[in-house]
């Protein structure tokens, strides 16, 4: 049977104490899940697990690049009217604070932040596609008048760069078949 991963366990622990109204920090958390395992804290812990094998139970899920944005408006034209995403969610931690939303695309989430220090702006997210062609073609149809996304033959497959009004960019690539 496998250990139970001691950052879940931390988590659970202060998710738990919470409902009972005792809020404690994610460090003492960890410290306290650390003695559990019979060690005197979480560094130790964390040193003694550090060079353990990478687990092939190992799954990694959907990647969400953040997009720092500036202007909600600007960003609902850019992401839901020019490409096409869908709003699944918005959040905001009061009145007049930053948007953080999630935006999605078949099967692509992009989430959306005005809070500083989630993302640099001139980021840029690299993501691979089925049918770059037909989206490039859908994209000069909407003829925005900022973003002309051309195609582009590298030698990893074909590319469409976007540009949103914040300088983030997207890569859309179709990756050439395997030889």
């Amino acid at each position: 049977m496998r250990s139970p991963d001691p950052k879940v366990m931390a988590k659970a622990l202060r998710v738990s104490l919470g409902q009972r109204q005792i809020d404690i920090s994610h460090g003492v958390a960890l410290d306290i899940v650390a003695t559990q395992f019979g060690m005197e804290n979480w560094n130790v812990l964390a040193a003694a697990t550090k060079d353990a094998a990478p687990s092939e139970d190992v799954r990694f899920g959907r990647t969400s690049p953040i997009m720092r944005v500036f202007d909600d408006a600007k960003a609902r034209e850019f992401y839901l009217d020019f490409l096409g995403f869908t709003l699944d969610w918005e959040h905001r931690f009061g009145p007049n604070f930053p948007l953080y939303a999630q935006v999605s695309r078949a099967g692509l989430t992009v989430h959306l932040s005005g809070h500083h220090g989630d993302a640099s702006p001139g980021s840029t997210a690299f993501v691979t596609v089925e049918g770059v062609r037909r989206y490039q073609q859908e994209l000069a149809c909407k003829d925005h008048a900022y973003a002309k996304p051309a195609l582009e033959e590298l030698p990893w497959g074909l590319v469409m760069t976007v540009t949103d009004p914040f300088s983030n960019r997207i890569r859309f690539c179709e990756e050439k078949p395997a030889s």
